[in-house]
């Protein structure tokens, strides 16, 4: 019987190009979120793209702008967008990258009905243990489903890839080829800060108690309340993204996770984005867990912890509540990812709290990010019957259970004060007041 250290030498493939032998025309490869990326593999498949037709390439978040973001070469290798950044947005704006919008807890299922194609997986990973099993430690998310359904999977083994505990590992007997690396992992830093943004910070963190469950999303509001909450007492984590900011709340005493009704003692979360401290952070660390999107963001197991707080950031909101965090009118921006998830999870958790975000204004106050209505075209992300808290640096609106007149109110009062004369009659015109 063939040890697992002889399984992984007949896997393992000289170079990056010998593991693009295992791709077909046509096919499907499902890529992790953000820094679980393999850039080594990507790197090459972007040299060779000509040599193929018809591949595609699905991923929530690219880090990094690969050669295959390319316009020219887009019946060869395409990105297909599950959420736009930055390396994606301008090819989706123009109409070259593909785009499928779903929950992100969701998208697992999709895979496994083959609504989402996966006839191949690539990935980063983690150094593979005696037991023959390697960690995808950077983006469980829907890439273990992917896995499963996979005729070819890839991976990229790197020792600066954390091995976490969670349902996030693969057997080498489930490997097709792997090659590997040593390249430091991609870091993410955080998020610019400003006044406003620590305003905002200030308003939701003096609103969670002690003995709060925390899911924080990424940006320069949730990392501000982050920046607030070192003084709390016994905080727990059950998130989709682990970044640096919760390590600094484990690391400052203020999340043990004691008082989680689910999972109590564990950290969960589904993809990491952050230092290479952060990546270090989460290696065999027995207080964390990374799991697949539909089980941290399920929002009936997530919302089974108590004083569950969703703290997610949105682009437009109007005077109903219905947010706006996707797209600049049609033009795409980001994704529906998990906000929507997180909103309901904290509305079903006993005393849960469901925080939206945003600046009053943008463009140097030009603009209103309160409005009457939705700019045409805008992909709403959390609708009117799901909204709780929205919070400006003005205050805090909470529109829960709150009549449409009750709504516009509250959210004229926590608008920039050179918008609300402006709103207020714009919401008479519309029947609002």
């Amino acid at each position: 019987m063939s040890t697992v250290q002889d399984l992984y030498l007949r896997k393992k493939l000289p170079t990056a190009e010998d593991a693009l032998s295992l791709l077909r025309n046509g096919d499907f490869i499902i890529v992790p979120t953000g820094v679980g990326e393999p850039p080594t593999l990507l790197h090459a498949l972007s040299a060779a793209r000509r040599q193929f037709r018809d591949i595609k390439l699905g991923q929530i978040l690219a880090v990094r702008k690969y050669g295959y973001f390319d316009p020219e070469t887009v019946e060869h290798v395409r990105h297909v967008a599950f959420f736009y950044g930055a390396a994606s947005r301008a090819g989706g704006k123009e109409g070259w990258v593909d785009f499928i919008p779903s929950y992100f807890s969701e998208m697992p299922s999709l895979i496994e009905r083959g609504q989402i194609p996966a006839d191949v997986v690539v990935s980063m990973a983690s150094p593979m243990d005696a037991h023959g099993y390697f960690s995808l430690s950077l983006g469980a998310d829907y890439t273990m489903a992917a896995v499963k359904k996979a005729r070819a999977v890839i991976l990229e083994v790197n020792p600066n890839v954390p091995f976490a505990n969670g349902a996030c590992t693969v057997h080498i007997s489930q490997v097709s080829g792997l090659i590997e690396s040593s390249e430091p992992v991609a870091e993410v830093g955080l998020p610019k800060i400003g006044p406003v943004q620590e305003a905002i910070g200030k308003y939701v963190a003096d609103m969670i108690e002690d003995g709060s469950t925390l899911q924080i999303g990424y940006g320069g509001i949730p990392d501000a309340v982050v920046m607030q909450l070192s003084a709390k007492r016994d905080l727990g984590v059950h998130t989709e993204m682990i970044g640096d900011g919760i390590m600094s709340l484990v690391e400052s005493g203020a999340v043990t996770n004691r008082r989680k009704n689910y999972l109590p003692g564990k950290m969960v979360a589904t993809f990491a984005l952050g230092s290479q401290k952060l990546y270090r952070f989460m290696d065999r660390n027995p207080g964390l867990e990374m799991h697949p999107v539909d089980f941290t963001n399920d929002p009936y197991l997530a919302g089974q912890n108590d004083n569950l707080v969703a703290i997610n950031a949105t682009l437009q909101i109007d005077l109903l509540g219905q947010c706006g965090s996707e797209s600049l009118g049609p033009t795409p921006y980001s994704g529906t990812g998990g906000q929507s998830d997180f909103v309901r999870a904290a509305n079903r958790s006993r005393g849960g709290k469901a925080f939206i975000v945003l600046p009053s204004t943008a463009k140097d106050d030009s603009i209103s990010r309160i409005v009457p209505t939705l700019s045409p075209g805008t992909h709403m992300s959390t609708s009117k019957n799901d909204i709780n808290y929205v919070v400006s640096e003005f205050g805090v609106a909470q529109l829960r259970g709150k009549s449409a007149k009750q709504r516009a109110l509250e959210l004229i009062n926590i608008a920039h004060p050179n918008f609300r004369e402006e709103l207020r009659e714009a919401a008479r015109k519309i029947n609002l007041l």
